[in-house]
């Protein structure tokens, strides 16, 4: 991929590589390191494994660094049908076995990879060596009662098919980036758009994703049955919150919420990240990278 030379020059280069996974050819991106202890880096929603480029310049220490693309988003391949969170789990289970079949891992997720890694720690605790959640902390739980409505609007985003805006060029694309998060350097947006961005056939560059990914769920999130989930997880757990992140906000969730949340975790410690917003990978990717290594160094 050709990206302008006013964007941000990696530090270190990552290879493609691929895996099929119950019909669906997922991209896995790789920081190759032969010998390495492998880290594991899941991202979030409307998100590509490109955006942990600047996690993974700032890491110090060695370290093999296996980030997919998820099903539907950068280069992997969308799904024929809807996306259940399910699926996600059981594409982690397929990648832990195809790269660390022998050895517990060491996950890192963001948002939705964050939230991803909870749930995969608790179904699977014998396959997860630590974990480490950025600024996820659930859902909303949602009202019985919102059954019907969700449903119905599910059956309607089926019927017509959801489209992403369309920018000018990649440039256009960048400063979208830089306004969803205000401490994303110009270099870095305009490396990160060449990731998150594909041309769109009509002169255009939209997002990276199948556009079904804005589908509502038809399932309501129930988070009673998420904390039974996460009371399994024994491995150590890092969560690093962002303390200018507007996702409690949206998600209606109050902080002293998400603390109690938390404290699920058996083996818990807390960081919050300074001066960041919710994608705390693409603001303040040096301290994050800080935080993250010291926390699996001990583990």
């Amino acid at each position: 991929m050709s990206v302008p030379e006013t964007a941000w020059t990696a530090r270190r280069e990552s290879v493609s590589e691929w895996l099929d996974v119950r019909g669906l050819r997922l991209h896995v991106r790789r920081w190759p390191n032969q010998g390495a202890p492998k880290l594991f880096l899941l991202h979030g929603w409307m998100d590509v494994s490109a955006s942990f480029q600047f996690v993974v310049d700032a890491l110090r220490d060695d370290w093999d660094v296996i980030a997919p693309d998820l099903r539907g988003f950068g280069e992997s391949e969308w799904s024929p049908d809807s996306y259940i969170f399910a699926h996600y789990l059981a594409d982690l289970d397929a990648l832990l076995e195809a790269y660390s079949p022998d050895e517990p891992a060491r996950l890192v997720g963001h948002s939705l990879g964050g939230n991803l890694v909870c749930l995969y720690g608790g179904v699977r605790p014998a396959r997860v060596r630590a974990l480490a959640t950025l600024d996820a902390f659930g859902l909303r739980d949602a009202a019985p009662d919102e059954a019907p409505g969700r449903l119905e609007k599910w059956l309607q985003q089926l019927r017509t098919p959801e489209q992403f805006r369309s920018y000018p060029d990649f440039s256009g694309l960048a400063r979208q980036l830089r306004l969803e998060n205000p401490r994303l350097t110009p270099p870095r947006a305009e490396f990160l758009a060449h990731h998150i961005g594909e041309e769109d056939g009509l002169g255009g560059v939209i997002r990276a994703a199948d556009p079904a990914h804005k589908h509502v769920s038809p399932a309501l999130y129930r988070f009673a049955e998420v904390a039974a989930v996460w009371q399994r997880v024994s491995a150590p757990v890092l969560a690093v919150l962002a303390d200018d992140s507007v996702l409690l906000e949206r998600l209606g969730l109050a902080r002293d919420e998400v603390t109690a949340r938390l404290t699920m975790f058996r083996d818990l410690r807390v960081e919050t990240i300074r001066e960041s917003g919710h994608n705390l990978h693409l603001e303040q990717p040096d301290e994050l990278a800080r935080v993250v290594e010291e926390f699996f160094r001990a583990h």
